[in-house]
């Protein structure tokens, strides 16, 4: 007999004595089973659930905002589907990835919306005030969260990154006011006036919840139009309005890179459009991506192995077509552009120059791959370099009308201004013996150096005749310095 016949053998003989002796595993009577208690309450559901916007509903975790201004914002998003239906599709590329961070923070789902009221999930929006990004982070706020800002790529724009700092902030918010409501304020206003609207209300013995203080008409309907996209997103048939379809399963995938590279290389080794790159890249603003400052890139799903698969078997020509240049001194476009062999028109594109402004000295400028530059860019540059600029300098002939006094000469006139009484009387087509009136206005003509913004003005304004030396000469008019208004801000954080 084999084994397996023994081993047979052996479990009958051994399940007929459990069959005919039951008492004899027992002592006593037998006794009830009592019900067992589950290790966890969570039970996987055994259906897979694609629809992402039900993974957010299911999220929703901020008490809800009952105000009138909530109906207010339902109406106004309500009659506006195509513009709905235009920030849905494009918050696709993104939802997965901050509802996934949301979950492993186990902070509520709904603060996934918060780009729409923000941005409109549009990662190039720039509000009047320099706020960036599809979470609006100003640039000082941007550097708290440690967001880099520099010449070739703002991170306030970058998805991962920004998306991080946000909820850092989002989180660090809910600690210091331990309210969501206030939290959204604060992030809308700044922590310090919603903590000082807080204590104004305090010391009047008045209420400190969100409704309850005095704030601006933007923070005061903040949190109701978040309530609105809520609502509209918690039951969109109700409003009529149709949601795209938004998988569950992440749109983009990180991919490392070694080399600088120029992004239309990128674009076209992973067979995708150059607007669909830069919409999951946006934080690059120059032709190249600098792999010292930039390790790793973004792509869609099914294009990051296109990528490398390409990459790997790329052996066309170099990666980068652009370098980096330091300018050794503070000098103007044309000069720089004469420098790196370039024209100026193509220096001002590349870098973005504004017309009518200086390099400084130390400024970092994007200039083409020489045979004498093909290492790629340094660290220290890739992350610190800045493009200073400042107003172009012009030597400006300016007018000034003067009023003679009782008793003024020539030369008391033209002393009292710093002028020599020969050019004072030659720019007011007078002697130097000529009897002056009090109150009479005499013209004086000095040399000053302007911004090229300032100098400008001149253009607009007629010039003068007067006479020098005999012959007829154009004098240059009077001009005035342009006044540097200040900009209107949109957020205080």
């Amino acid at each position: 007999m084999n084994l397996r016949h023994l081993l047979v053998a052996f479990s009958v003989v051994w399940l007929a004595g459990c069959a005919t002796s039951p008492s004899n595993s027992v002592d006593g009577p037998l006794k009830p089973i009592t019900q067992a208690r589950p290790l966890s309450s969570h039970v996987t559901s055994l259906e897979s659930n694609n629809d992402l916007w039900e993974r957010i509903r299911k999220g929703f975790a901020i008490p809800d905002l009952q105000h009138e201004l909530v109906d207010v914002q339902e109406q106004w998003y309500g009659s506006r589907p195509d513009y709905i239906d235009r920030m849905t599709t494009r918050s696709s590329k993104y939802l997965y990835h901050i509802v996934e961070e949301l979950e492993q923070r186990n902070m509520p789902t709904e603060l996934a919306l918060l780009p729409y009221i923000e941005s409109a999930f549009n990662p190039q929006a720039v509000s009047s005030a320099k706020a960036a990004g599809m979470w609006q982070f100003m640039p000082a706020t941007g550097s708290y969260f440690e967001l880099t800002q520099n010449a070739f790529r703002d991170d306030r724009r970058d998805v991962l990154a920004s998306t991080k700092a946000a909820l850092d902030y989002l989180e660090k918010l809910h600690r210091m006011f331990g309210d969501w409501h206030l939290a959204l304020a604060a992030y809308n206003w700044g922590e310090g006036s919603v903590g000082r609207a807080i204590k104004r209300n305090e010391r009047q013995s008045m209420g400190t919840s969100y409704t309850d203080l005095t704030m601006p008409n933007e923070t005061r309907n903040y949190v109701p139009k978040l309530q609105a996209v809520k609502n509209i997103i918690a039951n969109p048939e109700k409003f009529k309005i149709e949601l795209p379809n938004i998988e569950n399963h992440p749109y983009f995938q990180a991919v490392e890179i070694k080399r600088d590279v120029d992004v239309e290389l990128v674009a076209r080794l992973a067979d995708v459009r150059l607007d669909d790159f830069k919409a999951l890249n946006p934080s690059f603003h120059r032709p190249t991506i600098f792999a010292a400052g930039v390790t790793q890139i973004l792509l869609p799903w099914d294009n990051a192995k296109v990528f490398q698969r390409n990459l790997a078997a790329y052996h066309d020509g170099q990666y980068a077509s652009w370098t980096v240049w330091i300018a050794p001194s503070t000098m103007t476009v044309a000069n720089a552009a004469q420098r790196v062999g370039m024209s100026e028109a193509d220096l001002r594109s590349v870098n973005r120059i504004p017309p009518r402004m200086m390099i400084k000295a130390g400024s970092a400028l994007m200039v083409p791959r020489t045979s004498q530059h093909q290492s790629d860019v340094a660290t220290h540059i890739a992350d610190n370099g800045k493009l200073a600029l400042a107003p172009e300098i012009t030597e400006v002939t300016r007018r000034t009308p003067v009023k003679v006094r009782k008793g003024d000469t020539m030369a008391k006139v033209a002393s009292r201004n710093g002028v020599s009484a020969a050019n004072l009387a030659r720019w007011n087509d007078m002697s130097i013996s000529s009897k002056l009136r009090a109150g009479q206005s005499l013209d004086i003509y000095k040399t000053v150096r302007v911004s090229a913004a300032g100098a400008s003005a001149k253009k607009a304004t007629p010039t003068k005749k007067v006479r020098t030396a005999g012959t007829q000469k154009a004098a240059p008019a009077k001009v005035t310095q342009k006044s540097k208004g200040g900009t209107p801000t949109k957020k205080k954080r």
